[in-house]
């Protein structure tokens, strides 16, 4: 595609423009009022207005309850492909009398989804870095799960079986309740 050169010839070294109209004149500037700060701040200073962390209760907790679901569900997957198809026992602790691996992982999995949810709630409204501190706790609670079968039994194949079931619950929960914080928290002025 060229630029049409209206006539001229294409060897000219350059090209002239029609004159470009006169700008309307501008207003007059009349002096702003000094503005006054609602409060003296002290000389050198940087007023700054306060800002907190906020969650949207309904839809985190939704994301609570569908985080439960998906961990619940990572425990089903677990015991159904290592117990049923491999015929790997696993080994687990019972407190809440389920009876069954099936039940022990889903019991588990609803619960820690719910333990989770409830402290990063508690860690956005009262901590600075709610993020950083909810990775470490929720990271450092799924390595104690994933390495505790390890002295429930000495058959190896076992622990390690029901650790890994315990990495991927950690991992899922983890991973979806960063998710939801991030689509439900606000900040909003103090």
């Amino acid at each position: 595609m060229s630029i049409p050169t209206s006539g001229r010839p294409d060897d000219e070294p350059t090209r002239r423009y029609s004159a470009v109209p006169p700008a309307a004149p501008a207003a007059p500037v009349t002096p702003a009022a000094p503005a006054t700060p609602a409060s003296p701040a002290p000389p050198g200073v940087a007023r700054r207005t306060e800002t907190r962390l906020t969650v949207e209760t309904g839809r985190f907790w939704a994301g609570v309850a569908a985080t439960a679901l998906v961990a619940a569900l990572v425990g089903v997957v677990g015991v159904i492909v290592l117990e049923q198809i491999l015929r790997i026992d696993l080994v687990f602790r019972d407190p809440f009398g389920a009876g069954s691996a099936m039940g022990a992982y889903i019991l588990g999995g609803v619960l820690s989804a719910v333990a989770a949810g409830a402290l990063l709630q508690l860690l956005v409204v009262t901590t600075p870095r709610p993020r950083a501190f909810f990775g470490w706790i929720i990271g450092l609670a799924t390595v104690v799960a994933t390495l505790l079968p390890l002295t429930w039994t000495d058959d190896v194949a076992s622990a390690v079986a029901s650790g890994v079931v315990n990495l991927l619950i950690g991992v899922a929960v983890w991973s979806l309740l960063t998710g939801v914080l991030g689509w439900t928290v606000r900040r909003v002025s103090a």
